[in-house]
């Protein structure tokens, strides 16, 4: 067991909800940008022997595919997969934006984890996201220009990996990407669409627009062959140079003049690009009955949320209560709360800010706090616990938004070596921003607004060089010290509840994982319980609001992908809800 904080958990013994509604899902965010999700047939599970790659669009799977089939590792699959993902799907993750990696080690037998997010400039101060009034300022008037850009760490964690893991030439991994770039891909369904819901915003800035709408400003139409020379030329400098290509010269100073010289302008530096670097950190682990579930640690708050959940309903006889039974939803929904209380108080970069990570997951707290889930009706409030602390630390709850324009991708080598990596620019098409051929992220509007409350400040508040706290839950579970299943979502804050789901209906109640993916959604972050609209959960409404929840059945649009590795075989699965899919052989 490879964690550093552990908590023993029982199984959540929930049984099989009917499948989701394959039909049309499209995602309701609170932004006016959602990730959409378009129309699917249904999903069936991929076999494979040798190798595996679940991602969120076709392109992208049958690039990593390719490097595996070539003798590639996973790190180098993950390369090509990633490349091409930022091209195909460039307002979920890219060049311009961060993520978190998951990765076991077959020859060292390890699991670890590398850092790869955006980090504050060096200039940033606590009251960037301010008036000069002190007042906090509107998301949107944040988010669209320089100011919300941190400084990006997708290439340097895949270059640096690469360096430690890799097997084949760097240069062969990044051409698929520009030549895909050079030649075209037809838009899909689904890029046309969030395209056509952020007109506004994403016509701000000449070259977006260029690239994104016809000369007449409409959305380019489904099928429409769409290339991006600039995006090639910047990887071809990438392949010849490595990330020392992108963190200096040329592509890095158009990046910083960027956002310098946007309407909103930004603080990032040359300096900030030329310091940045990815931290390998120890995973965060949990004992879930027989398997141990690791996950990334801060900045990211989801494995310790997703563990604390677990812990919480450990007392509980939910396999007794049953998939159909309002109080079993109850006991989760509530457990979920309290877990989500302490991430907002507590969770943030470690790195800046004391945390008390092993207090969080220590079974005596967890035993403690589970008693408030001793009722038959929903909790009327929650607050942040009391965990145990090395030293003493004041904190007041943050107030960050995020939203869930984010994806993830999970690969198997035929060596069993593993990636589980979640990668993002944060909102739907990030800043807006574009600088060659790619978007920049808005990753620093994942810290709080406030910096304090009633005098008291918050963990996760600006500060120069800091990394935002992300709910990214790159996920890897093992059995017997061998990675069993590996997963991950897109979805914002609603990651946690979305990933903890899936393997719970796969562990738990037999489902394949496929199935598992596909079983509706039911998630309670901070007091309303959501629902998936059109499947089986929004059946519970009434029950769940005659129980004090209030209820709301709205589109969820997770991006679920996952592999099983079981007797020698590899089962995965990929997201309804988006367009991905799993390929192997």
């Amino acid at each position: 067991m490879q964690g550093i904080f552990k908590v023993t958990a029982i199984a959540l013994g929930i049984g099989l909800l009917v499948s989701v509604n394959q039909a049309h899902a499209k995602e309701a965010s609170d932004s006016v940008a959602p990730e959409e999700a378009t129309a699917t047939s249904q999903q069936s599970m991929q076999l494979a022997s040798q190798y595996m790659v679940a991602a969120a669009n076709p392109h992208a799977a049958r690039g990593g595919l390719a490097v595996l089939e070539d003798g590639g590792s996973a790190i180098d699959a993950m390369v090509a997969t990633q490349l091409i993902l930022g091209l195909v799907e460039p307002q979920s993750s890219g060049l311009g934006g961060g993520a978190f990696l998951v990765y076991y080690d077959a020859k060292q037998e390890r699991i670890t984890t590398y850092d790869g997010r955006e980090t504050a400039p060096l200039a940033a101060t606590p009251r960037l996201f301010q008036t000069e009034d002190g007042e906090k300022l509107k998301f949107w008037d944040a988010v669209v220009g320089g100011r919300s850009v941190g400084t990006p760490g997708t290439i340097k964690l895949l270059f640096d990996t690469h360096a430690k893991y890799g097997k084949l030439e760097w240069a062969s991994l990044v051409q698929p990407a520009i030549d895909l770039a050079e030649q075209g891909f037809e838009v899909s369904e689904r890029l046309h669409t969030m395209i056509s819901n952020d007109v506004e915003r994403l016509s701000v800035h000449p070259d977006t627009k260029a690239y994104f709408f016809d000369i007449d400003g409409n959305a380019h139409p489904v099928g429409h062959v769409l290339k991006n020379q600039a995006y090639a030329d910047t990887l071809k400098q990438i392949s010849s140079g490595g990330a020392d290509a992108f963190y200096s010269g040329p592509i890095a100073q158009a990046i910083v003049d960027k956002v310098q010289n946007a309407g909103n302008p930004g603080v990032l530096s040359m300096a900030d690009l030329s310091y940045y670097s990815i931290k390998e950190r120890a995973p965060v682990c949990v004992d879930y009955r027989s398997y141990d579930v690791c996950g990334m640690g801060p900045p990211s708050s989801g494995a310790l949320t997703v563990g604390q959940i677990l812990g919480l309903v450990q007392p509980f006889d939910l396999a007794q209560l049953g998939p159909n039974s309002a109080d079993s939803w109850r006991i989760i929904g509530d457990a979920s709360r309290l877990a989500f209380a302490d991430r907002g108080r507590y969770m943030a970069d470690s790195d800046y800010v004391p945390m008390p990570t092993e207090g969080l997951v220590s079974p005596d707290y967890l035993a403690q706090r589970s008693e408030l889930l001793n009722t038959d009706k929903a909790l009327e409030s929650v607050s942040a616990g009391s965990p145990e602390w090395d030293h003493a630390m004041l904190l007041a709850n943050d107030e960050s938004i995020e939203f869930d324009s984010t994806s993830h991708f999970s690969i198997v080598d035929a060596e069993g070596n593993v990636v589980s990596i979640t990668t993002t620019i944060e909102n739907g098409f990030g800043s807006r921003l574009m600088s060659g051929g790619f978007l920049l992220n808005n990753e620093l509007t994942d810290f709080s607004f406030a910096t304090h409350k009633d005098g008291v400040p918050i963990a996760n508040r600006v500060e120069p060089g800091k990394r935002p706290r992300s709910s990214m839950s790159p996920t890897i579970v093992s059995k017997d010290g061998k990675p069993y299943m590996v997963v991950g979502s897109p979805g914002g804050s609603r990651i946690i509840g979305y990933v903890a789901k899936t393997i719970i209906a796969h562990l738990d109640w037999g489902l394949d994982v496929q199935e598992a993916i596909n079983l509706p959604h039911a998630v309670n972050r901070f007091g309303t319980y959501d629902l998936e609209k059109d499947t089986s959960a929004a059946a519970m409404q009434g029950e769940l609001d005659a129980l004090g929840f209030k209820v709301n059945v709205r589109d969820l649009n997770s991006g679920l992908h996952a592999i099983v590795i079981d007797n020698e075989q590899l089962m995965g699965g990929a997201d309804p809800r988006r367009e991905g899919v799993a390929l192997g052989k």
